[in-house]
């Protein structure tokens, strides 16, 4: 092989040269270059012209040194860097995009919701209806595609936990219902007919997803048809939840095409109101989590849409494997009001059973953010227990409402949370709580903590 064949870019062995006859030396030299094999290798080379006594060119001597893998490190590292700055700014430019799309927003809404209200005559009705409907429309597109570059930046904050699939089920259910009788479909509840079970999920996110699928196999269904819900045993301790429709199905070759971001595989020509955003949405929500969603459907009989999570023990069951005995846990006694702010029925369940270990501690529950604000200057509680994700305003607000306010700033809160990242903890003790505990609960962790400050804040 010649000298020329070793260098994979010809033009940097001419630098190379050029930098040797005009200097007499060249260091820390990189440039690729081509093994006997074809593979391709970066190295770091120095050398110099040895001359003879006349001052001619004798011959060259130097070293030069493999540097394939420090390269690929720093080339990792730079498209990291430029990952993050596209990310950032993609974050920036949504946020901005936001702001300048729900202003307007505001007004047409607004404004139309007023005229709504107006006396105006019924065509006219008819118009503002439109109008509000796609407003709403564009709303609903606009939270959808913040939700997916949320995910796609890494920036969504879940808070995982046991979730009853139960609970989920009814809920969504009920919110469900208004539509499924509109459009005449009758829903099948399987989940009640079997064992309460829990799966490891973020239970506002788990509810989000299970309400889409269960609102499209409303709507995309036939008249009089079925919706059911039903849920199967998997391998390796996970569960799939199955929403089943009696709808037209979908043909083999269109189901890939089925979670692309606004493929609504010809539905838009149809009236049914859609984004192209929900299944895509849903998916990756899912997947956050650790699961998965996938989908089976047979053409005019139907399709079943999937959420397959992990299972998981039940609030109470953990708390019982971690209680080794009633009696160590009880304390010397205690007494005072503890405000629990929590959203969660099993969880603020949980933390009642807890607290009976101490009889003279009353427990106020709240499972809303400003419910809890008024509750906790009502009642002056000793203590308050926190969780951070509430469904109105996020546990961070609670926290800094609380202390900024004069009649209760002195309460000591302590959070409960499933985010147990470091940067969370820091934040929210930098903020005034007084500890940090994370879910699942150590029971005694949590017992020894509120006993510790009932004793030095109660009377």
């Amino acid at each position: 092989m010649n000298a020329e064949d070793l260098y994979v870019d010809s033009e940097v062995r001419q630098q190379w040269i050029s930098i040797l006859e005009r200097e007499g030396v060249v260091s820390g030299f990189e440039s690729r270059l081509r093994r006997l094999d074809g593979s391709v290798i970066w190295v770091l080379a120095s050398a110099r012209i040895v001359r003879d006594a006349s001052g001619e060119a004798s011959y060259l001597e130097g070293a030069a040194e493999d540097i394939t893998e420090r390269k690929q490190v720093q080339d990792a590292v730079v498209r990291a860097r430029e990952a993050d700055r596209a990310n950032q700014a993609k974050s920036e430019f949504l946020s901005r995009m936001s702001h300048e799309l729900r202003t307007p927003l505001n007004a047409i809404l607004g404004f139309g919701q007023l005229l709504e209200m107006d006396s105006i005559t019924p065509k006219q009705h008819e118009y503002v209806a439109d109008i509000l409907k796609g407003g709403h429309h564009l709303l609903d597109l606009i939270n959808e595609v913040l939700e997916i570059s949320r995910i796609e930046a890494g920036r969504l904050t879940i808070s995982p936990e046991p979730v009853s699939v139960q609970e989920v089920a009814q809920e969504s259910f009920s919110l469900i219902a208004p539509l499924s009788a509109q459009e005449n479909i009758r829903l099948e509840d399987g989940t009640a007919r079997i064992p309460e079970q829990f799966v490891w999920a973020d239970r506002q996110r788990l509810k989000q997803v299970l309400l889409n699928l269960l609102s499209n196999a409303v709507k995309y269904n036939r008249r009089g048809g079925l919706v059911a819900l039903s849920c199967e045993a998997m391998p390796e301790g996970r569960l799939r939840m199955k929403v089943s429709d009696t709808g037209p199905g979908i043909a083999p070759e269109r189901l890939e095409r089925l979670f692309v971001p606004f493929e609504r595989l010809g539905a838009e020509q149809t009236t049914i109101e859609g984004t192209g955003l929900g299944l895509a949405l849903s998916k990756r929500l899912v997947e956050v989590m650790g699961g998965a969603l996938g989908v089976d459907s047979t053409v005019d009989r139907g399709s079943t849409f999937w959420i397959e999570l992990a299972l998981s023990e039940s609030p109470a069951q953990q708390a019982s494997a971690a209680m080794p005995g009633v009696t160590e846990l009880r304390a010397p006694q205690i007494a005072g009001t503890v405000l629990y702010v929590e959203d969660n029925l099993p969880n603020l369940k949980l933390v009642q059973k807890l607290l009976a270990l101490r009889p003279e501690v009353k427990v106020i529950p709240a499972m809303q953010g400003r419910l809890g604000l008024d509750l906790a200057r009502q009642h002056r509680p000793e203590l308050i227990l926190l969780d951070v994700h509430l469904p109105d305003i996020n546990g961070d607000e609670v926290l800094r409402r609380l202390k900024d306010a004069p009649e209760t700033r002195h309460i000591p809160v302590i959070v409960i949370s499933a985010d147990a990242t470091q940067g969370q903890i820091d934040r929210l003790l930098a903020a005034g709580a007084q500890a940090y505990l994370t879910k699942p609960l150590d029971v005694k962790k949590l017992l020894a903590v509120l006993d510790e400050t009932l004793k030095r804040e109660g009377p």
